[in-house]
């Protein structure tokens, strides 16, 4: 066989989305294997709006494991990295050795190379973590002939990152063994259980956050009274009301939950000490807007959540979307010289009532949105087979436009 052959790398590129938690997960009960106080539960976002790339190489030719992340260089040394690697190293080696015949052929010693993108802002409470490791450990498992359950490896990269790994709606079981063995992702229904959810992030900052997610969560448990009553008291009846609003597609119950919980898990935020304050004047607008759109309707249309920052997410159903756009602009009026507003799904622009600007009774707040991300419930991670898609060249390293 010729040499070039043989040193030609194998590459795999797979995509993963980002999920956004109706049911908070916030705190730790074992900090390397990441494992939580609570259970969670979350809603897969559509990949044409949200969504991580990763191809991964292998050859015997390259010297070292690599990755490149939105790029540039990283350590690949990081612990969460390594465990991740690790455990997909781990699994293929058992795999080989119980004689699984498909894997005599790969290079369980060569080193690998990653490349990463993400195509919405990173670290800026969007869940980019998530997607990432979803779509790393995915992308480790085609490479490797890993099948099955990737969820836990997922998690031991980030916590949320395991509910990405499936698609539609999707709770994470704190478990409660030990080695965290039972502390698993599951699919509670399918993305195309509840074809008219539709969800609108609003981007109110694409800055990173102040407080990373992982040092918040161990001031909290380290402080918090009212974390340790949320994960022991709350969230367990919550979890199961919210799998049974999905499953009915009740939206007033799927909404009135969301809005509780991500209150309740800012208020803990609060309760940390010193508090951590993830939201600022414009999230808190959005809520009042929220509430006051609800109430001039006399029925609960529209849902806000919030993660580790200000950006909101609001879940609604179609019907309402083009009249929330119009609320959202009017209310938070963006730059008239700035990019597009409304990006992802096609949004018909309509006209909203004097009565509902005068039931809202908001002051505008001014480039208070940078922009609005319109997208739906999605499939879990997928592998790319078109080679031009690929992140890596045919030497490994990165192509000149990522």
């Amino acid at each position: 066989m010729p040499e070039d052959c043989v040193d030609k790398p194998h590459i795999v590129t797979c995509t993963a989305p980002v999920n956004i938690a109706v049911i908070k997960y916030w705190g730790k009960r074992h900090e390397e294997l990441i494992l939580p106080i609570n259970s969670s539960l979350s809603v897969t976002l559509h990949q044409d709006q949200l969504k991580t790339t990763t191809t991964v190489a292998t050859s015997r030719s390259f010297q070292e494991d690599r990755i490149w992340l939105n790029g540039k260089e990283e350590d690949i040394n990081h612990p969460r990295l390594q465990s991740c690697l690790r455990e997909i190293r781990r699994l293929s080696r058992k795999r080989r050795n119980d004689g699984d015949p498909i894997l005599n052929a790969t290079g369980l010693s060569h080193k690998v190379h990653i490349c990463s993108v993400n195509n919405f802002p990173t670290a800026a409470g969007l869940a980019s973590s998530a997607a990432g490791f979803a779509c790393l450990v995915y992308t480790l498992a085609q490479v490797f002939g890993i099948e099955g359950e990737l969820s836990g490896i997922a998690r031991q990269g980030s916590g949320s990152a395991c509910r990405s790994i499936y698609g539609g709606f999707v709770q994470w079981l704190m478990g409660q063994k030990e080695d965290g063995k039972d502390s698993l992702a599951q699919q509670v229904e399918p993305e195309s259980h509840w074809p008219e959810l539709r969800i609108l992030v609003l981007v109110a900052s694409a800055e990173r956050k102040p407080v990373g997610s992982t040092s918040g969560m161990q001031t909290s448990v380290q402080t918090s009274c009212l974390l340790k009553h949320r994960a022991e008291s709350v969230v367990p009846g919550r979890m199961a009301e919210m799998i049974q609003a999905v499953r009915r597609k009740d939206f007033a119950a799927f909404a009135e939950l969301t809005m509780k919980d991500s209150n309740q898990f800012h208020a803990t935020c609060l309760d940390t000490y010193p508090p951590i304050f993830y939201l600022n004047s414009v999230s808190q607008q959005v809520i009042n807007v929220v509430h006051r759109y609800n109430r001039h309707y006399g029925e609960t249309r529209l849902a806000y959540t919030f993660d580790a920052g200000p950006n909101a997410v609001i879940f609604t159903l179609q019907q309402h979307v083009p009249e929330l756009v119009e609320v959202v602009q009017h209310f938070f009026p963006p730059e008239t010289n700035g990019g597009q507003f409304i990006k992802g799904l096609p949004v018909n622009p309509v006209a909203i009532s004097e009565e509902l600007k005068q039931a809202i009774g908001l002051e505008p707040m001014s480039k208070g949105i940078s922009y609005i991300i319109s997208t739906k419930a999605g499939p879990g991670p997928r592998v790319l087979t078109d080679p031009t898609q690929h992140l890596l060249g045919p030497d490994g390293l990165p192509k000149e436009s990522v």
